[in-house]
């Protein structure tokens, strides 16, 4: 049986040889990476799953990020990924656990207020049964190559989105275990 805990609960070298394995070590140059840059994940949102014999099996990240559209303001924007696990322990539900754990924690961070929107590069037809979708970001951009339809949203109302906008990181007033830059009030 499979065991989720927080990521912070890993040792960050054991992290770092599970996302080489997942994605290969030239994994740094790729957008994602861009556009994290200079934020850390969020740990009260960030997991990972240890498999029957307590051994790594995958990872998932949260990360602070926004959405800068043309007039310069920022939109705070969740940015999911990377979602890793094992090559050898790929398909046998590990990463539907980590998605299910990361937004699940995202929804109860956000209480009765909507939870801020997701954004990742991915799989539109993996991540498609989590709701994301390429449908709203048709507009923005990425701080590097990417595949326009790879880069999906998430929102529980599409309509506060900006068209148009640069994707980059965040960096949150305070940065706390779960903080998703709502506040508290």
């Amino acid at each position: 049986m499979a065991t989720l805990v927080p990521l912070s609960a890993i040792d960050p070298a054991m992290v770092e040889e599970l996302l080489d394995a997942s994605f290969g070590e030239d994994r740094r140059a790729r957008t994602a990476y861009r556009i994290r840059e200079g934020t850390q994940w969020l740990d009260g949102l960030s997991f990972a799953v240890l498999d029957d014999e307590d051994y790594l099996a995958g990872t998932i990240q949260l990360w602070p990020v926004a959405l800068i559209d043309p007039e310069g303001r920022k939109h705070p924007l969740i940015m999911v990924g990377p979602v890793a696990v094992i090559p050898a322990r790929q398909s046998e539900g590990f990463g539907t656990a980590l998605m299910g754990a990361s937004l699940g924690a995202l929804e109860a961070n956000a209480g009765d207020r909507p939870a801020l929107p997701q954004v990742m590069i991915g799989d539109p037809e993996y991540y498609g049964r989590w709701d994301f979708t390429a449908a709203h970001t048709g507009g923005w951009h990425c701080p590097g190559p990417y595949d326009p339809a790879r880069l999906l949203v998430r929102s529980a109302n599409p309509a506060i989105l900006p068209a148009e906008g640069m994707l980059e990181a965040w960096q949150p007033a305070t940065q706390n275990a779960g903080d998703t830059g709502q506040g508290n009030d």
